[in-house]
């Protein structure tokens, strides 16, 4: 069942919002460093950023978010490098790559600017088991690859154009096989002397030639606080003929903190793109998912999870693209919400003329975990050639009574029971993971977080938990 909006909430705001760039200026882009055309995109993304609107819950593709209440003006892009990473920010990395086992490549990021580029067999600017991993300098062709899937965007992406102080870049040779996983951890905190809100502008792009394969994973992280940030990262995914790209996001950044990311990904011939995004953290947590099967026998798999406790809100919105004939998509989005928090799942299949015999199925699952949480599911379908097969299945409400009912018949008490449903329910979708080296790490942060959710629900967890 598909739910509406509650009646408590404001109408969205119907004009549009102008953008006043009063902290984020022309001097604070140019004083970022890099090759003169990075320089320039900067220059061209402030231009487009000053002719637009800031974007409003009155379109489509903001609906039921709190966008309406971003204030640019209260916040700061941080345009100097930060330095090192603190001594937390290094504990936790360490305890991120001890998770994921072998590693081709490691690399850490500090309010977007990339600190070190760790790889198999090399240092920074190296390669992660033949992959070029590196920044705008250091990596042949990356002129070529920035913008290459993102192109264009709203004010927020054109904003991470102007203030990306670099990018991080893993650009795979055609027929090449990345045997282990890339790890990019960005650390977020603004800086040591952060007391108003920082904007952090991280920049991934990600290249295969043809027939190579790579998995990334990227975790976006900060310390514990209350000082509100805006960070909008855009990650770029590209993969060739017959190629195959895994890709894993994890967020679990403070929840005061705004998330607003842009994933664009496009598969060539036969190839195989496979993302998972898994958003925790955040005060408002939003991932807009673009992906494009553009060749012919090109697959993509699509899977998003989400908890929400407190007051947060999540928002995923999906394109399932199919521009060529015999291409697939399948999707799957799902998520809790606890206490007063909200999601919002959008999500489109496209399917243009041509791409006869496309498949493409879009699945989201929503459990409503107390009377105060809310969830909003709208799928939608534009269909301009006749011989496809699309299907959209949605579900909003709780647990299903008779599951409840079949553990507690076993002798399991009535809160246990519904904790082990609710462990269980993401427990499925993390095992369909595409990367099964990052699991681990998934059900931990999950299963650590479902036990604030739950409350005295929470199940109580096994040692390998803890």
């Amino acid at each position: 069942m598909e739910s509406s909006r509650t009646r408590s909430e404001p109408a969205p705001r119907t004009h549009p919002k102008e953008v006043h760039l009063h902290t984020f200026n022309a001097e604070g882009s140019a004083a970022l460093a890099g090759p003169q055309w990075l320089r320039d995109r900067r220059a061209a993304g402030l231009s487009a950023v000053e002719s637009s609107v800031l974007p409003s819950e009155s379109e489509e593709v903001w609906r039921y978010t709190p966008i309406d209440d971003l204030d640019l003006g209260d916040f700061v892009p941080v345009t100097s490098s930060p330095g090192e990473l603190p001594e937390t920010a290094r504990i936790v990395t360490e305890m991120m790559r001890e998770s994921l086992g072998r590693l081709s490549g490691q690399v850490l990021v500090h309010n977007g600017f990339p600190l070190a580029f760790d790889s198999q067999g090399g240092g920074g600017g190296g390669g992660g088991a033949g992959a070029a991993v590196g920044g705008a300098a250091e990596v042949p062709g990356a002129q070529s690859m920035v913008g290459s899937v993102q192109v264009g965007g709203d004010a927020l992406v054109r904003l991470n154009d102007a203030f990306a102080p670099d990018a991080v870049l893993i650009d795979v040779p055609a027929g090449t096989e990345v045997p282990d996983p890339i790890l990019i951890v960005h650390w977020c905190d603004g800086g040591p002397a952060a007391t108003v809100g920082p904007a952090v502008f991280p920049r991934t792009v990600v290249r295969l030639g043809d027939r190579a394969r790579a998995a990334v994973v990227e975790v976006f992280v900060g310390p514990i606080g209350s000082v509100r940030s805006l960070v909008v990262p855009v990650t770029e995914l590209s993969a060739g003929d017959e190629a195959a790209l895994s890709y894993v996001s994890l967020q679990i950044l403070n929840h005061a903190a705004w998330f607003v990311a842009r994933l664009a990904a496009r598969g060539g011939q036969d190839s195989v793109v496979r993302t998972f995004t898994v958003g925790l953290g955040g005060d408002y947590d939003r991932v807009r998912a673009d992906v494009s099967v553009d060749g012919r026998g090109a697959r993509s798999e699509i899977l998003s999870a989400y908890l929400g406790s407190g007051t947060q809100v999540h928002d995923i919105r999906t394109l399932q693209d199919h521009v060529a004939p015999r291409t697939n998509s399948e999707l799957l989005c799902q998520g809790a919400v606890a206490g007063t928090s909200r999601s919002v799942y959008s999500g489109l299949i496209r399917v243009h003329r041509g791409a006869v015999r496309s498949d493409a199925r879009q699945t989201n699952h929503n459990l409503v975990l107390d009377e105060g949480a809310h969830a909003d599911s709208v799928p939608n379908l534009d269909i301009l050639e006749n011989d496809v097969k699309c299907s959209h299945a949605s579900t909003v409400g709780p647990i299903d009574e008779d599951q409840r009912y079949y553990i507690e018949s076993r002798g399991v008490t009535p809160d246990v029971a519904e904790g082990l449903i609710v462990r269980g329910f993401f427990d499925a979708i993390i095992d369909r993971g595409p990367i099964p080296a990052v699991t681990p790490l998934l059900k931990r942060e999950v299963h650590a977080r479902l036990d604030v959710a739950l409350g005295e629900r929470r199940v109580i967890r096994e040692e390998a938990d803890v």
